[in-house]
């Protein structure tokens, strides 16, 4: 029952990145060639809502439905996300599709962009072959 709950809300989630146009590759290209804000406004309305939420968790000691304390650490700057994140933006780019709403697009008849889940399923592979001699 409850990955039906789960399944429920993945296709509702699904159902509003289609309606917002999150989805849409000429949204994402618009977005990097700096010719719209809606996709702006979208990153930075959930950015807002997700940094109010940490504050409240944070603020309120919130506790999971087990009655356990959610504990966010620190986490230290490394020049590696600013790396990783620049080769995620170029393949995003490349793209026209982030991870998110991959499913979505596929979902909703772009096939091709099977093609990049494959990519990103093999390029999280090959990140795992090489975790050791990576530096972090």
């Amino acid at each position: 029952m409850k990955n039906i709950k789960f399944g429920a809300l993945g296709i509702l989630f699904g159902i509003i990145l289609i309606k917002s146009e999150v989805i849409s590759w000429f949204r994402i290209q618009e977005m990097f060639r700096l010719q719209a804000f809606h996709m702006y406004g979208i990153i930075g309305s959930a950015i807002i809502v997700g940094t109010i939420s940490i504050w409240l968790i944070k603020r309120l000691q919130l506790k999971t439905i087990d009655q356990e304390l959610i504990i966010i650490p620190e986490k230290k700057f490394h020049w590696g996300n600013v790396y990783g994140g620049l080769v995620f933006g170029l393949g995003w780019a490349i793209t026209g599709a982030c991870p998110g709403p991959l499913f979505a697009q596929i979902g909703s008849g772009f096939f091709i962009i099977m093609m990049t889940l494959l990519s990103a399923i093999a390029g999280t592979w090959v990140y795992g072959l090489l975790r050791e001699k990576l530096p972090h």
